[in-house]
């Protein structure tokens, strides 16, 4: 089979094309870095050095393929987020429609049912919404729920004011928690097998934990078991994310989405569709990762 993946060498699109290549098929990774070719070709797979915003390019590479992984790669280069997104979703359905695959695996994320006032998900809640319509193409919309590794970004946090916090619920509260490989595994099983028909939505999540818990055992994990867990305002939370050098339209971005994680809106699909961790990597797992890279 030829596989294209979208996402360069990132924390999903890295261990799925190495699930893919060691299965025997061919696959191409899509990068507009092309100091990433060397990377993507030691993997065993073929660079394909272009632009997500240049929809010819797309469509030439997605020509031939058994099956392509759509993901909108994050940037913070651009004003205006949303509007980034959405060209991008665009172009993607342009070349889908033009190179004629078939088979999507689309990662999208938990609350992407709200359609708008999530945040950064909204754009990919877009990308969703434009493939339903598209007749004679087999999706399947990954939903994962809210990575394990956004607490590195809370690293510093930890060492300069001995807490751990932000505005996304209080300690009672529960996340829906997911690792980056648990995603790849998801996204490697549908390509693997590739015999989804129709369109789909599939949530993934490796753990469901309080707040509290997360704090006490990645407090655990670094030598601190009495760190405690913080609700932040969202106003603070603002304050915090733009004082260390993220744009303003990130930032609001960011707090819109903790906002309605702590509400119950973006988890709230999940939770009544009696969804359960299907990952095989729990908090305490990560707390070790998490461990390492905050001792390094």
């Amino acid at each position: 089979m030829k596989y294209v993946l979208t996402g360069s060498t990132g924390n999903i699109t890295k261990p799925l094309a190495s699930a893919l290549i060691t299965a025997g098929h061919e696959v191409t990774i899509i990068s507009s870095n092309a100091s990433r070719k060397d990377e993507i070709e030691k993997l065993g797979a073929k660079a394909a050095i272009g632009s997500v915003l240049d929809k010819d390019f797309l469509t030439n590479t997605f020509l031939g393929a058994d099956a392509v992984y759509l993901m909108i790669p994050p940037t913070f280069s651009v004003s205006d987020w949303l509007g980034y997104q959405k060209e991008v979703a665009e172009n993607f359905v342009v070349a889908i429609q033009e190179s004629g695959v078939t088979n999507i695996v689309q990662l999208s994320s938990i609350g992407a049912h709200m359609g708008t006032g999530a945040g950064p998900i909204d754009g990919l809640a877009y990308l969703e919404n434009r493939l339903t319509p598209i007749e004679g193409i087999n999706v399947v919309k990954l939903r994962p729920s809210y990575f394990y590794t956004n607490f590195y970004t809370l690293v510093d946090m930890i060492k300069n004011a001995g807490i751990l916090g932000s505005n996304l619920g209080s300690a009672d509260q529960q996340l829906v928690l997911t690792h980056p490989h648990d995603i790849a595994n998801a996204a490697a099983k549908q390509l693997l097998a590739l015999n989804f028909k129709g369109q789909s939505i599939q949530y993934v999540s490796s753990d469901v934990r309080t707040f509290s818990d997360i704090v006490k055992v990645i407090g655990e994990a670094i030598g601190k078991p009495e760190l405690p867990w913080l609700l932040f305002s969202d106003e603070d939370t603002f304050q915090g994310m733009t004082q260390a050098g993220l744009p303003e339209v990130f930032a609001k971005s960011y707090v819109q989405m903790g906002k309605s994680i702590r509400e119950g809106l973006i988890q709230e699909d999940y939770f009544n569709r009696n969804e359960q961790p299907q990952g095989k990597i729990k908090l305490e797992e990560f707390a070790k990762e998490f461990a390492q890279g905050y001792n390094h």
